[in-house]
Order: C-alpha cells, then sequence, then structure tokens
C-alpha cells in the first residue's frame, strides 16, 4: 500500500467539482425540456419546500 495519498482538502476540491460539474448538467438538460416529468416534479416540489425553510428578513423598524 504506497500508493498515491491526496489531502482531505484534495479531497473535498475534486468532490465539489465532480458535484458542480453534475448540477451544471442537470441545470442544462432541465433548462432545455429534456428531465422526465416526474424528476421535475420532484424538483419542484424540493425548492418549494427549501423556499419555506428559508428564513425570511424581518423590516426594519422605521427610524
Amino acid at each position: 500500500m504506497s500508493g498515491e495519498v491526496i489531502t482531505r482538502g484534495q479531497a473535498f476540491a475534486n468532490a465539489r467539482r465532480v458535484l458542480d460539474a453534475a448540477r451544471a448538467r442537470r441545470d442544462r438538460d432541465r433548462a432545455a425540456g429534456l428531465l422526465p416529468t416526474e424528476i421535475e416534479l420532484i424538483m419542484r416540489r424540493l425548492e418549494r419546500e427549501q423556499r419555506q425553510q428559508r428564513p425570511r428578513a424581518t423590516p426594519r423598524a422605521a427610524a
């Protein structure tokens, strides 16, 4: 086991690069209308749930 060892930081950078590429492909396919209907519906539901969980900004008190 004397193979090359990569650092934790490099492992995370590699994983992030792969994940970003996959998300970009998904977004391109979605914009082109190429995703199956059931996947599109799942994505819309997840986006709706994320919007509902996002904390809303409270208006500042008038000065």
